[in-house]
């Protein structure tokens, strides 16, 4: 069997840079371990492949009907992508429920980094898959705690560790227990009125992390004349979106992000506040199905990390998303850490760009779109 060319991978359209890379090691290892156990493709479920190093290497050696699970947008679309580059096909993609895990006898996984999505994941697998099913869980070992071991255990009776490799590591998690009569996720909280509802995957959870907090008591203060066109740009649970709707009732507002969970927390959040019909919420990478000069407001607490990696790409690709879905003389509103320092930035792409407030931590402005294209 010819070797796999994971150097053919492409990230897009997620960021790419010399020194982030479409696969790892951890990847390597699932599909190792998977292709030495005989379960066939149509028992076998991938959640986490971020780009699609697992699921494509198992395709290619033969392994056909595969259904996988992608949180994030950009990663779905490096999976179609690689996928067509390298001529393979014979995959499902599905969201994190019952069609995506009835019948599975093996499961790989790409450890999430946050302890509460991992408890999703885990709960659905014991909830839908076969009750014999085997949960192959992998890891960076840097990266790596005890807690994920006490969370799969929560749901397994065995769970054990295996040898570290290349500075990776799996977890064989086997013998699932009963599931809880109730789901885990989503969970939600009050906040001076505000209902946040989160899945597992979705950041911060139900909390209302410090950055929306301070960009919230600016807009708070922010007058508004006509109906505007409004576009929380990275919603996460929503609270910017739903806030903003529920202050304006003229105001069209609709909530983006790249994150499965994200969205389904923002819709949850936008039925539990009554706006429901006031927010359209939508999965998409960077507003790419937002049309040009479309949108008067875009606000924007914009991510600084990259999987585990602090990078600045993120928050560059919406900066330039926003420049091209405002209208002339729109308005974005962005928070950020003010070590981060992006108002030159800002000013580059969007236009004039004012400090609105500033904390011990974070900083808000405020950036008006100019009627020229500026130089790249």
């Amino acid at each position: 069997m010819p070797e796999f060319p994971y150097s053919r991978l492409r990230r897009w359209p997620d960021v790419e840079a010399d020194n982030l890379q479409a696969y790892d090691a951890t990847d390597l290892l699932l599909v190792e371990r998977a292709l030495a156990l005989d379960a066939p493709g149509s028992e076998t479920v991938v959640i986490g492949d971020e780009f699609g190093a697992i699921t494509l290497a198992l395709t290619a050696a033969g392994r056909h009907g595969i259904r996988v699970h992608q949180d994030l947008a950009t990663g779905r679309r490096a999976l179609s992508r690689n996928a067509e580059e390298l001529g393979l096909a014979g995959f499902t993609a599905h969201e994190l429920d019952a069609e995506l895990l009835a019948g599975a006898k093996v499961v790989l996984l790409q450890l999430p980094k946050a302890l509460a999505e991992l408890e999703e994941i885990t709960d659905a697998v014991v909830r839908w898959a076969a009750s014999d099913v085997v949960l192959i869980a992998g890891g960076r070992v840097k990266h790596m705690t005890l807690t994920q071991n006490e969370v799969l255990g929560h749901r397994f009776a065995q769970v054990q560790a295996q040898r570290a490799e290349r500075k990776s590591r799996l977890i064989v998690a086997s013998e699932p227990l009963p599931a809880p009569s109730t789901p885990p996720f989503p969970v939600s909280a009050q906040h001076d009125g505000l209902t946040l509802v989160a899945h597992g995957g979705a950041f911060a959870g139900a909390r209302l992390d410090i950055g929306t907090r301070v960009l919230l008591e600016v807009l708070g203060a922010q007058a508004t004349g006509a109906a505007v066109d409004v576009l929380d740009l990275g919603c996460g649970t929503g609270a910017l979106a739903v806030s903003y709707a529920l202050a304006h009732p003229d105001a069209r507002v609709t909530a983006t992000d790249r994150s499965a969970a994200a969205v389904a927390s923002a819709r949850a959040t936008a039925a539990a506040n009554g706006v429901a019909d006031r927010v359209v919420v939508t999965l998409d990478d960077a507003a790419s199905d937002v049309p040009d000069a479309s949108v008067d407001v875009v606000l924007l607490n914009p991510p600084f990390h990259l999987g585990a990696s602090v990078h600045t790409g993120a928050a560059t690709r919406l900066f330039e998303a926003a420049a091209r879905v405002l209208r002339p003389g729109g308005e974005l509103f962005t928070v950020y850490n003010s070590s981060l320092a992006y108002r030159p930035e800002l000013t580059r792409l969007i236009g004039a760009t004012t400090q609105v407030t500033r904390t011990a931590k974070f900083t808000v402005t405020r950036s008006i779109r100019r009627s020229d294209t500026p130089d790249s």
